[in-house]
């Protein structure tokens, strides 16, 4: 055989061969979410008249997991833990986190970071959660700066004694933590001044983007910190209001292109207001779009 020939036609078939497999491995490294998770406050009134219908409601859309809220003296909607698990258990859907409060304010109030943490930090083992997480200070919490190195010291000694039970603790932002105070970033402040791998957090995708910040350049910046987000959506208005994620103004395709910088393990879509469809409808919308998304 003439050996420019041989070469030639040895060129084709490899090209032939390659270029199936260049196709096939672009359509492989594309991502989709095999598991989405949910915050029940989006759905808060609809629980108090009937949580275990609106559970049921909720996992019917297709929902894996669950972040709860509204835990008192050992009790979530004055309902006993062993009875919200088997709720959960019936639907066929996982409690993963909970949220919970400093108690700074509300001394008396028992289940708090503040009162009797221990006892929420075992109902959380019975439950088989894997988060613990301060979700939202009021604003006599946050008044001035030492007010941010108080709640540092309070996060690092509640996510030391979470550790013990093997759950993971974090802080939940909202806009306010990025507006300067005394000279200072809020946000900043905590991430320099708790233990990253006792403190993670729970980066709500909405206020940050709110606040004139970049989620990417978070992640970037403090790689791994992020295992937790809010997935909520902005209207594409200038009220900037909550919307159905899919409906508003975040690139998600992007924001999930870099949730593996993040530390990303669990997400919860949540929306705080629903205001053209019902929680449970605009939950469904959310759900939607969130299972066709390829990243």
């Amino acid at each position: 055989m003439d050996r420019r020939y041989f070469i030639r036609t040895s060129s084709l078939a490899t090209a032939a061969l390659m270029a199936p497999l260049s196709g096939m491995s672009e359509i492989w490294s594309r991502k989709e979410l095999e598991a989405i998770g949910v915050q029940v406050y989006t759905v808060r009134k609809e629980l108090q008249t009937d949580f275990e219908g609106t559970i049921k409601n909720v996992a019917n859309i297709g929902y894996n997991y669950l972040e709860l809220f509204n835990y008192v003296d050992g009790k979530i909607y004055q309902r006993p833990v062993k009875e919200i698990s088997q709720i959960m258990a019936d639907n066929n859907i996982k409690p993963l986190s909970l949220h919970v409060a400093t108690g700074t304010l509300n001394p008396n109030v028992i289940g708090t970071l503040s009162n009797n943490w221990e006892q929420v930090v075992m109902d959380a083992k019975e439950m088989g959660l894997e988060y613990l997480v301060c979700p939202y200070l009021a604003p006599g919490e946050r008044k001035t700066i030492d007010d941010y190195k108080r709640l540092a010291d309070l996060l690092n000694k509640s996510a030391e004694l979470s550790a013990k039970y093997g759950i993971q603790f974090a802080y939940h932002n909202h806009d306010f933590e990025f507006m300067t105070l005394d000279n200072e970033l809020p946000y900043d402040l905590l991430l320099k001044q708790t233990d990253k791998n006792l403190v993670k957090m729970e980066l709500d995708i909405y206020w940050v983007t709110k606040a004139g910040k970049d989620p990417i350049e978070l992640f970037k910046a403090h790689p791994g910190r992020f295992p937790l987000w809010h997935v909520k959506d902005m209207s594409k208005n200038e009220q900037q209001y909550f919307t159905e994620v899919g409906n508003g103004s975040i690139n998600w395709k992007v924001i999930f292109e870099n949730s593996e910088i993040a530390g990303m393990k669990r997400f919860f879509v949540e929306q705080d207001i629903c205001r053209d469809h019902t929680p449970v409808e605009s939950l469904a919308i959310s759900y939607k779009y969130l299972k066709a998304l390829q990243y």
